[in-house]
Formats: structure tokens, sequence, C-alpha cells
């Protein structure tokens, strides 16, 4: 069984990587899936009723329709529900194969009818969708609570526990007993009947709030996006990005006029190439206003009462707050551990930032332009800086990045160099969206691995970022192989015109491949520990350090062809773009840990300290005070009413970047000290690392995998910091 709380944005299951109208929290003593609505049989030709008959289990999206999804989720709770009050209702001793293995086989159609759901709610989401959502949000929260709560279940997994050691089970098992021990005192098992009533009256508003919460950012996104009405305030995009503002526009009802959508991040691809600097504010000004804005999308209030009930909860449950609860399993361990990290990294990052806005701020001056560098100046003065100092553009790098050539003569080519993979694309499986392809995955002796989708366009029915998803995931238990999904949100070009990436977009396409391999080389027993289910901050490094091979030279010769001539990226342009990497090092530094720093203000505060709806903006800017970020040109990655991250599965944990970079860069100069590119190096990383999902402790994997213990000097010289200006 896997332990998650029920959120939006990962859509009622956690995602990798990295989504809503509050409902009402049913009765705390009335079983899940109990009310009138989900007490409704589902009909009888519901096709996810069953598990699929396709391939790998796929889902069969061509027959899956919204009203299938409410129906069906009630009736596995039930059903699930039922199971569990069996198990723990048994008179005989409890074994691992009567209680722990029958708990995984039992929650399997109720976490497969959620992966299908999740996976359609954030990539092409719907009224309905929304609609159910919201309904059972706080439905499947007390769900979870009815069998985390179950004290004769709680007692014999608690007496499988005390007996591990005499039961002499295998290392995976013996993991398994200890994972679930943990997952039920964590969820409250030993709490007071009195406590355990009121931790399942939060868990029901969380999920109501943080459904709230998703569901308003994606509508902000769309209602946020920037009308222009003449065509030349748009001096700056090329020909293609400016026809396809006016399809958007055109979509919209507003035809003759054009659309600039929003990026879920603050900071907008189009600042770096708008010349127009009145328009380059009010784009700003749109992204930074998502969300604060008054109107019935407003998050400030949602936000308020999801911190303040999550740090009732981690009192509740023992803990001064929820950043002590949720550190406490992952690698970090504690909330000291990760903000002496932040005094580690923030000053040398800020002090690059600052240097690079000076350097801005000359160039403004020489161009003989009267006016102080602002937040929505400094990605076109940035570009321009670019092409003086290392003499090329964005533009004319993605000349040579087109999308297919990327994934299959990037991508896929690195997968066989480095692990003998090879991958056939699947023209005859059902999709849930005409731009989605499949892709079956094959080992290096021909055996199959599972399927992997492609969800590359941005669309207004699909949640903002990249992420991996899992349909399927791998287990021995379970006889499965593992079927995923990465989704990245590029803009699509008008039609039959190519899709051209930015470096940015390219790297993230290497990363998310990254979660997807995690994924496939699961080799484990347990569903508990397949694939990417390992600590929040240990998730994204195997995934960040598959993008180190974008631009290792033999895979980037192999995929980088200009998109009309086919002649290869010539190398001097190449050399440029290897020069550039530290460049505006600062910012992306900075920007970043401003909103992790963020992230660790919010979840560190008790209940009486979580700021009014009205003082948001105001606990923001001191909290970027206190951790030494605030630089008024450079706001935060994302600010709280639009940081969907930590209303999922990063909260607390948004930090897990940059941790995992640590591990990342140590182990990129691990691949360059062994050759690189090399099978034996693959083999090595997927047999140690890999391959073992969440069924060891993830340090114990990684120096399996390093053969030592990390060192952080690899990611200081990566980032073009120094230690001496992070201090000690």
């Amino acid at each position: 069984m896997k332990q998650f709380w029920i959120s939006a944005g990962a859509a009622l299951l956690v995602t990798a990587c990295s989504s809503p109208k509050p409902a009402p929290s049913p009765e705390p003593d009335r079983p899940a899936g109990d009310s009138d609505d989900a007490a409704k049989e589902p009909a009888a030709d519901n096709p996810l009723l069953s598990p699929s008959d396709l391939p790998y289990g796929m889902p069969p999206f061509e027959r899956i329709e919204d009203e299938h999804f409410g129906p069906a989720l009630g009736d596995a709770m039930r059903r699930h529900l039922a199971e569990v009050e069996q198990i723990a209702a048994q008179t005989s001793d409890p074994t691992v194969e009567n209680t722990l293995i029958a708990l995984e086989r039992a929650e399997a159609d109720l976490t497969r009818i959620q992966r299908i759901f999740s996976a359609r709610a954030s990539t092409d989401t719907t009224d309905a969708l929304e609609d159910t959502r919201t309904e059972m949000a706080p439905k499947l929260a007390a769900h979870q609570d009815a069998i985390y709560l179950n004290p004769d279940l709680f007692a014999r997994i608690e007496r499988l526990y005390d007996e591990r050691d005499e039961l002499d089970p295998d290392a995976e098992t013996h993991r398994l007993i200890e994972r679930y021990h943990e997952d039920f005192v964590r969820a409250g098992a030993r709490l007071s009947e009195q406590d355990q009533e009121r931790l399942r009256e939060l868990n029901a508003e969380l999920a109501s709030l943080q459904t709230a919460f998703t569901q308003n950012a994606l509508r902000e996104d769309n209602e946020s996006a920037v009308v222009v009405e003449d065509r030349a305030e748009l001096a700056g995009l090329s020909d293609s990005e400016i026809r396809s503002a006016a399809e958007e526009a055109e979509q919209r009802g507003m035809k003759g006029k054009y659309v600039l959508t929003l990026a879920n991040t603050t900071g907008q691809p189009v600042l770096a190439k708008l010349e127009d600097r009145e328009l380059r504010e009010r784009v700003h000004r749109a992204s930074t206003r998502r969300g604060s804005r008054g109107g019935e999308h407003d998050n400030r209030e949602v936000l308020r009462g999801v911190i303040e009930l999550r740090a009732e909860r981690a009192q509740l449950l023992g803990y001064p707050h929820d950043a002590a609860y949720r550190l406490e399993v992952q690698t970090a361990g504690d909330v000291e551990t990760v903000n002496e990290l932040h005094e580690q990294v923030i000053p040398p990052a800020v002090e690059n930032a600052r240097a690079e806005a000076d350097d801005l701020q000359r160039m403004i001056d020489e161009s003989g332009e009267d006016f102080e560098l602002r937040a929505w100046d400094w990605a076109y003065y940035a570009e321009m800086l670019r092409r003086d100092r290392f003499d090329f553009d964005e533009a004319t790098l993605r000349d040579y990045l087109e999308l297919d050539r990327v994934l299959e003569d990037g991508v896929f080519f690195m997968a066989e160099r480095l692990y003998g993979l090879t991958f056939e694309e699947r023209d005859d499986l059902p999709v849930y969206h005409p731009d989605v392809r499949v892709f079956e995955a094959f080992d290096h002796d021909g055996e199959s691995l599972g399927l992997m989708f492609s969800d590359m366009y941005a669309r207004s029915s699909k949640r903002g970022g990249a992420w991996m998803s899992t349909y399927v995931s791998q287990s021995d238990l379970l006889d499965t192989k593992a079927v995923v999904g990465i989704h990245l949100n590029v803009s699509k070009p008008p039609r039959g015109e190519p899709t051209l990436l930015t470096w940015s977009e390219v790297e993230t396409l290497f990363h998310e491949f990254g979660h997807a391999l995690h994924a496939l080389f699961s080799d484990v027993t347990y569903p508990r520990f397949s694939g990417t289910s390992v600590p929040r901050d240990f998730v994204e490094y195997p995934s960040q350090v598959h993008e180190m091979w974008a631009d290792w030279p033999e895979v980037l010769e192999h995929y980088a062809v200009h998109h009309e001539t086919g002649e290869p990226i010539p190398m001097e342009l190449l050399e440029r773009v290897q020069r550039a990497e530290t460049f505006n090092e600062g910012f992306r530094s900075t920007e970043y840990l401003a909103a992790s720093a963020l992230d660790q203000a919010l979840h560190q505060l008790a209940p009486s300290e979580v700021p009014a709806a009205d003082e948001i903006e105001e606990f923001e800017a001191a909290a970027l005070e206190a951790a030494g970020a605030a630089l008024e040109v450079i706001p935060p990655r994302y600010k709280s009413t639009y940081f969907r991250h930590i209303i999922g599965g990063y909260a607390a944990g948004y930090y897990s970047y940059i941790w995992s970079e640590v591990l990342d860069a140590d182990s990129v100069d691990w691949f360059v000290e062994n050759g690189g590119l090399e099978r034996e190096n693959g083999d090595h990383f997927r047999r140690a690392l890999l391959s073992r999902g969440g069924s060891e402790e993830a340090m114990d994997l990684y120096r399996a995998f390093r053969g030592r213990d990390p060192v952080i000097e690899p990611l200081l010289e990566r980032r073009g910091f120094s230690r001496e200006a992070g201090g000690e």
C-alpha cells in the first residue's frame, strides 16, 4: 500500500517530477465511498471496472468517457475497503502473505483507476472531470483514513514489525514490513480516537482545498493570457510565433487579435524576445498576479487554509510544523539540513545574480536607454548579452532542435548506446489525445519492457510544466510491466510547420525520459517499491543525470541537424553553446532558490503563525529577505498563489531539485571519469540504482552506484559558484 496525501496537480496520485472549488467533507465516521453519489452502481459496460486486455494493461482510452470515473472510483473504494476489512478481521496470526501481500493485491484496482483518472485530469481535463475531482478528493482522503486508522489492521502490521527479525524475510520483504509500519504510524494509527477524528476532518478539508487550489491555478493561467490588439507590438517574435498567437486568439473567439498564453512559471518565454517594453511589463504583471487578483479563482484564502491545516495536522501527529513531518522520511532527514543547504547555496547565487544585473544595466545604459533594469527586462537583455558574448542566439540554435529528431535520434539514441534499448512506435494502440504517440520499449536482448506515451504539446486542458506519470507500475507480485507517459508543454506550431525546441525544452525532454527509464527499468517484487517510489528529494536525481546526455557530443551530433537543410550543427556553434552553459546561472539559481525558500518558510509555520490571505505578499517579501534571496529584479520562479508543486507532492520538498543536483553533478563526474556513453556504465547505473526503485534506502543505492557519499564541489563548479562565497 502506498501512502499519499490526496492532492491536486498530482491529481489524486503523486507523479514524478514535479491543479479547483472546495467540496463538502463527508462525515468522518461514515465509511469511505458510502455517500449517495458514490453508492451508485457503475454501468456494466464501464471499461474501468476491470483491468484492460490491451498490451501491458494500458488503458482503453477510446472507450473511457468522463462519466465513467466517478462510479468506477466509488465502486473500487467499496471493494477495496471490504477486502481490507476482511484482512483486518482475520483470526489467524498475521503473516506477510495474509496481511501485507494481501494489502498489496487488494489496492490494485483502485490504484489502476486513480492513475488513469490522474493522467486524464492532468493532460486533457474537462469541466466534468474537474467536477469529479472536486467530488472524489475528500472521499478518497476519507477512504485512506478508513484504512490507516483501522486499529485491527494496524495491530497485525505492528506485530509483524515487532517480529520482523524473527521472521527472517528476504531484504525487500523486510523493508516492506518496515515501510508499512512507518506509513501507518505517520498516518495517525497511534493517535487517540478523538485525535483520529480530528485527523479525518483535516484530511478531508485539505483534499478539497488542494483540489480547489490547482483548479484555480489552471483557470487563472487561461484567464490571465495577454491579449494584443496590434501586430506591431509583437516585434521580436518569429512569424510562426505570431501566427500561433493569432490562432490562439481565434480559438478564443477574438479573430484579428493575438493572445500570448502563460507558462506556469513566473518568467515567461516571450519576455526574451518582445521588443515592446510596455508589453513585456504587461506579460510579467499578468504572470505574477495569478491567484491574487481577486475574483472567484483567487488562491490566497485557499493557500492560507492549506498551510494552516497542514500545520495543525503536523502538530496533531507530534511535529512542530509540516516541514518537520515531511522531511523526516526524506534523504535530507530534517529541517536543519535543508536550511543549511539554502544557507550554503543562496549567497553565491545572489552574488552572481547581482553581478549579472550590473552587466545588464550597463548594456541598457550603453544602448542609450534611460531606465532601470526591471524584472520584465531581464530575459530580453540577457538574451542580447548572450548573443554579444557568445555569438549565438536561441533562435539560431532552435533551427537544429526539431522535436521528432530530438526524441528519436537523440533521446532514443542515447538509450540505445547507454542501455541497449530500442523503441518502436505503436500506431495500433488508442490514445487520449491526437497529439499523443505510443512507443514500445525493448531491452538489449529483445525482451519487452513496457510502453511509453509521448505527450509534448501545451493545450488549455493540460496543466503546465513537465512531468512523468505512471499508468501501470512494474511488479513481480502482480506480474506487470511499466506503462508510463512523459509530458511537456511545448508550444504547438501552425499546421505544417516543424516543432523547434528551445535548449531548455531539450534538456527537459531528456529529464522526463530519465523518469520514464526509472519506471521501465524497475525490477522489484512489490508495487510499494516500484519505479519512482523513492523519497521526494531522491526522485529527481536519476532524471537530472540524464540531462547530461543532451549535449554529450556523440548524442548531440546525432540529432542536432538543421530542420530545413539537414546540415549538422556547426561545431563552432556547439562550442559556443557549451561555453555559455553557466551564463545567467546566477539568475536561474536565484529564482529557483527563492521559490524553494518560500516553500520552506510556509511549511515551517505553526498554525498560529500562518499569515492571513491579504498578508501573503507581505509574508513572501519577509521570507525572501530572511533567506537572503530578495532581489526585486528576480522574483521567485513561482509565487505562492500559483506554486502548484507545493500544493501537490513537493510540499516542503521543492528543495529536492538542488538536493538531487548534488548527487547528479557528482554522478556526472563519475560517468566522465569512466568513459561517458558506454554500455558498461549504463548497465552499472541501471543495476545498482535505477532497477531497485524504493526497495532499498535511497542513499544506500547511491553509494552502491558511486562507491562513496556525495560531495558538493561538482555542483558548485557546475553553477559557477565558489565554496568561499557560499561558506562552509
